[in-house]
């Protein structure tokens, strides 16, 4: 793989892959702990919406898809917060009404003959200089909000009630996790793309949590068994021409297996 780092289409594309990798680390290890897998899953399909309104209006993807997404993430929020016995309903709601929206959008948008799978499944060697600094700048904002309200994202995440009597805004921090997660899908997009994503923020973390004792540590190895997974998927599929989405994400679950039959074994 040496020799393809000589190309620029690879340099971008393992800066991208880095990226996402921290991010998935430190956002799938708060989607874990606050048990909103499902939620982060809904808010990445309806982010197709996004994708669609880009692409009939003339913006750029990932503008598009950021603003929409985490509006799909406040609404979500909302209804989960408002309407708990029927979260399921709305999530498969709006997580079928964005992507629906999406495909109307392309379909209405004329002379538009680009791939779409490349938004669901990834497309990690098409990353440009311009997505870098867009994904960087995403990856910037969630680091420092992160950093900055750290301890009440801890509470939260891990007793609400205690939070809420400890006068923390509960809904404000529950609401501000799943923009966050939206901001994360957005990122993956290029990488493994939005039907890959929560695979992607889910089994690194599964693995970090029975290595680590706290939540900073688990974000912390959780980033760096993703960043090792995606750079051995990269790897491989510049080898054997596979697609590199994909491939990162079979690497990560051949890993995750490998991991627990260790783990039977000790």
């Amino acid at each position: 793989m040496l020799e393809a780092l000589s190309y620029e289409f690879m340099q971008n594309a393992l800066i991208a892959g880095i990226l996402v990798s921290l991010v998935s680390g430190i956002m799938g290890s708060l989607i874990v702990a606050n048990r909103i897998v499902f939620l982060a899953g809904g808010i990445a399909h309806a982010a197709y919406g996004g994708i669609g309104i880009a692409i009939f209006t003339g913006i750029p993807i990932f503008l598009g898809t950021s603003v929409f997404a985490v509006i799909a993430a406040i609404i979500m929020a909302f209804v989960t917060m408002k309407q708990k016995e029927n979260i399921d309903t709305f999530i498969g709601l709006i997580w079928a009404v964005g992507m629906a929206i999406g495909i109307i959008l392309v379909d209405l948008t004329p002379g538009y003959n680009v791939d779409l799978m490349s938004y669901l499944f990834g497309s990690i060697l098409a990353v440009n200089r311009e997505d870098l600094y867009f994904m960087g700048a995403l990856f910037g904002i969630i680091l420092f909000v992160i950093s900055f309200w750290y301890r009440n994202i801890l509470a939260v995440s891990y007793d609400s009630e205690y939070a809420s009597l400890s006068g923390i805004n509960v809904r404000f921090f529950y609401t501000l996790i799943l923009i966050l997660s939206a901001l994360t899908v957005v990122i993956a997009i290029k990488v493994v793309g939005l039907i890959l994503v929560i695979a992607l923020l889910t089994i690194p973390i599964y693995i970090a949590q029975k290595l680590s004792s706290s939540l900073y540590s688990m974000m912390m190895i959780s980033g760096v068994i993703a960043s090792l997974f995606t750079v051995i998927g990269l790897w491989l599929s510049y080898s054997f021409n596979l697609t590199s989405g994909a491939t990162i994400i079979l690497v990560s679950a051949v890993s995750l297996i490998l991991f627990m039959l260790l783990s039977k074994l000790k």
